[in-house]
């Protein structure tokens, strides 16, 4: 995914459909520097971690 995009979905009120590895996650923030993501699976709120934006997929 790119970077704007992760940002503009991160700060947006609206819910995307963005997956990670097939699962349907939620952006917490983007980390410019190091092209990542914080997320977390929309199933699991605890479950935090952080993963490449080119790992996450918008459908």
């Amino acid at each position: 995914m790119d970077k704007v995009r992760a940002k503009e979905i991160a700060s947006s009120p609206i819910m995307f459909d963005v997956t990670h590895n097939g699962t349907r996650i939620y952006i917490e923030s983007v980390n410019d520097n190091k092209e990542t993501a914080k997320i977390h699976p929309l199933n699991n709120p605890k479950s935090e971690q952080e993963v490449s934006l080119s790992d996450l997929m918008e459908h």
